[in-house]
């Protein structure tokens, strides 16, 4: 089998961690082995292969890989039962199961492939506490394979790498791969429903079911100069927390806002969080935007209200009497990000932002955003949520008293 253009591209790039993200057929393993081969031929270098279970390692990827070696005429030793491979410059390739941990830790690795990723229960534990550390000694490098099984720790390695230098991703489709003809693709696009065909054959990264900012996509991130100059105004959007306290922040631009930081300070106040910013954007004019309970509620232990607090700071406070409905604030902010008239870009450096508009969704059965510890994507969607909806609400007809002043939103 010979390699494509696009297969060719992947294994010549010199980036330490690559992810390919593709669709059923793409030859994702061929490409795996065909990279543990690049990396062996240099002598003492020992290399790893690792899928979700022992008997998908050995299925998979074990007899086209002595099948390769045994044409290049490399193999000295075969361990059948131990899944390994010695070659005759020294190296060795070992193949082995992310359902056995223990396996893995503890060896110095040069170079490192996890093959279908998305099908690794704990992959981020799998990455972070046992794979990653295996590399560092030796400065290795690694490619993480997979086909898109909802927005997990694949989709958040896939993204890391849009904006870390140490990493590069690359999504195709079965088509791009060349192996899968057009007339069995129509036919499977026939047998099976949208969200599947979509999933393993165009590599989409499927919405988890009740997303809540559905208009959200790559069209609203986008790195843009930050003009400030003196006495700019800076919008703050602001939910109050003891732990986190959260704020957006962002600048008007010609169609809309352009959100340029995020600060998130955990068991803080609100006179903190005034500090912070101003430390960092100094002379500037803020405009914030916070939650209205704020003007009943204390974060810190001075008696002064948070809404208080904040113009004693020397902000300009822009809030309603009461908070917007949760819908309708919601609507507001997927109406800006919609990408036939989008009016929200938000810096790619802003990944918490980023990762609770991707990742909110609503309580099963509900229309409750969900709350609750790891899904719990709420304080920055919330904090963005008061600025949009009081620059571009949905719903203009409702009357809000801002800054004790009645308007017209």
């Amino acid at each position: 089998m010979q390699l494509t253009d696009i297969q060719k591209s992947i294994l010549q790039d010199d980036t330490r961690f690559k992810v390919l993200v593709a669709g059923r057929r793409f030859s994702k393993t061929f490409i795996a082995i065909n990279s543990l081969a690049k990396h062996a031929r240099h002598p003492g270098k020992k290399c790893m292969y690792v899928a979700p279970t022992y008997r998908m390692a050995k299925q998979i990827a074990w007899e086209d890989l002595k099948n390769m070696l045994r044409e290049r005429n490399w193999i000295k030793k075969i361990n059948e039962s131990n899944l390994e491979i010695t070659l005759v410059n020294g190296s060795l390739i070992m193949l082995r199961s992310a359902d056995n941990k223990d396996s893995i830790r503890g060896i110095g690795l040069d170079y490192v492939v996890i093959d279908e990723a998305a099908d690794i229960p704990g992959l981020q534990e799998t990455w972070q506490a046992v794979i990653r550390p295996t590399l560092s000694d030796r400065e290795g490098d690694a490619m993480i394979i997979g086909t898109p099984k909802g927005k997990g720790f694949l989709f958040d390695l896939f993204n890391t790498a849009k904006t870390n230098a140490e990493w590069i991703s690359w999504q195709y489709t079965t088509a791009q791969g060349g192996q899968v003809s057009a007339e069995e693709l129509a036919q499977a696009k026939i047998d099976l429903d949208e969200r599947t065909y979509k999933q393993e054959y165009e590599a989409g990264w499927v919405e988890f079911a009740g997303a809540i900012y559905y208009a959200f996509g790559d069209h609203n991130i986008s790195e843009q100069p930050v003009p400030l100059a003196q006495h700019t105004p800076i919008h703050i959007g602001w939910d109050f927390n003891i732990s986190p306290q959260c704020v957006a922040i962002g600048y008007k631009t010609l169609n809309g806002m352009h959100i340029f930081d995020e600060i998130e300070i955990y068991g803080s106040d609100t006179q903190e969080m005034c500090n912070e910013i101003r430390h960092r954007y100094p002379d500037q004019r803020y405009i914030a935007y916070p939650d209205a309970s704020g003007a009943r509620r204390q974060t810190s232990s001075g008696g002064l209200s948070d809404h208080i607090i904040i113009q004693n700071a020397g902000f300009k406070l822009i809030t309603g009497s009461k908070n917007p409905p949760v819908k309708d604030r919601i609507a507001s902010v997927n109406s800006v990000l919609k990408a036939d008239n989008c009016r929200l870009t938000i810096d790619p450096k802003c990944s918490k932002i980023i990762n609770g508009l991707r990742k909110h969704t609503y309580k099963e059965n509900t229309r409750q955003p969900e709350k609750d510890g790891a899904t719990d994507f709420s304080h920055f969607n919330d904090a963005l949520g008061y600025l949009i909806y009081a620059n571009y609400p949905v719903r203009p007809d409702i009357n809000q008293t801002y800054n004790r002043v009645s308007r017209t939103l």
